[in-house]
């Protein structure tokens, strides 16, 4: 029953372009579709149900993970309709999964709304890129779609190292290998180490996990490489804080000087329910100019918001203004932006002057770029 019953609840999920699959005890399978939860109309799910489904689709590797630490990771493919990359766990005791659909088509970065200036980011010799957003906000998506557009266009060798695998690349102009934590790799830190071997021109980490991922993707950019890594920060200060803050105070000056001249470029991105149903992507866009690099140098990392409105001719913007500009566009209600946006007092404000048919030019002249 296991197998039979997976197959329809897979099918469901392609077939209503739900991003997610919940299973879990006492409720039956339900699906987040554009965001909202919503339950399948079929039995409550027992004990033995959510055991079997599990059994039905995780190698034997996960289950043995699964018993020895409560929780294990793997991606899948259900024939040649969609991907999933899939979280199993145990709960109050029985065992619960969450399956993330993970399209086939791979979308450009054009079809993205990826910011432009990305494209001559990536196209440089090194340094790092970080995009960031909460967990289901496209990241992945994102940077497949950099990936594609490099491999599209140059002759690089790419090397991913992800947790789990879960777009698969074809080798195009570009040789790419990618490499599945757990399955052809110990972690993040260790692949990074062991790619700077592997001649790689460009070296995506799916997630910059702990200090020695972090210190081993700086180094990999530092040393002539262009490194894609995640993390789960909402702005591009808040993202150089967070690599900072990971690092013992006594290296961080150190790391402020590496970063000052290892990022490139930030990407924070988040996910907006749009109006008539789907959803819309909104950027925060960071590119690390001289002026920038001296901030990051000089520990002065509360001016780069301002750095960044007064930056729109190198390619910059707030996800405010970003969200703020959707909006304008009819794209989005206000309702969705104020939800997902950094600063919703002062947003709130904008829409209300908006309505009244006022216009900020330079928006957000709050007072906190108090030097």
């Amino acid at each position: 029953m296991g197998t039979l019953l997976i197959d329809k609840l897979l099918s469901a999920t392609v077939k209503q372009g739900a991003s997610d699959l919940h299973i879990t005890v006492g409720q039956p399978p339900v699906l987040r579709i554009s965001g909202r939860l919503q339950r399948l109309r079929t039995k409550v799910l027992e004990p033995a149900d959510t055991t079997a489904l599990m059994k039905s689709i995780t190698p034997e590797r996960c289950q043995q993970e699964l018993q020895e630490t409560g929780s294990a990771d793997f991606g899948f493919a259900f024939g040649d309709q969609a991907r999933f990359r899939v979280s199993i766990f145990r709960q109050r005791g029985n065992i619960a999964m969450v399956l993330r659909q993970i399209p086939v088509k791979m979308w450009s970065m054009d079809e993205l709304n990826v910011p432009q200036i990305f494209k001559s980011l990536i196209a440089r010799p090194r340094g790092l890129v970080i995009v960031t957003g909460p967990t289901g906000s496209g990241k992945t998506t994102s940077l497949a779609a950099m990936v594609d557009y490099l491999n599209e266009n140059v002759d690089h060798h790419i090397i991913t190292i992800e947790d789990p695998i879960e777009f698969q690349h074809t080798h195009k102009k570009s040789t790419i290998n990618q490499r599945e934590v757990g399955v052809d790799v110990t972690s993040f830190s260790e692949a990074i180490r062991r790619a700077l071997r592997q001649d790689p021109d460009v070296i995506l980490v799916g997630e910059m996990r702990d200090l020695e991922t972090i210190e081993a993707a700086i180094t990999a950019a530092e040393t002539g490489h262009i490194v894609f890594a995640t993390l789960h920060t909402s702005s591009a200060a808040g993202t150089i804080n967070r690599i900072i803050d990971v690092f013992p105070t006594n290296q961080q000056e150190q790391i402020r000087t590496q970063l000052a001249t290892a990022v490139i470029g930030i990407l924070c991105q988040q996910l907006l329910k749009k109006v008539g149903g789907g959803r819309v992507a909104a950027f925060e866009t960071l590119v690390v100019t001289p002026g920038i690099a001296n901030l990051i140098r000089e520990n002065k990392i509360f001016r780069i918001t301002s750095s960044i409105q007064t930056g729109t001719k190198h390619g910059m913007m707030l996800l405010d203004d970003n969200i703020f500009n959707l909006w304008k566009d009819g794209q989005i209600t206000k309702e969705a932006g104020l939800e997902k946006c950094n600063n919703a007092e002062e947003l709130a404000r904008r829409f209300e002057q908006a309505e009244k048919g006022i216009f900020d030019d330079q928006p957000g002249q709050g007072g906190e770029d108090a030097a």
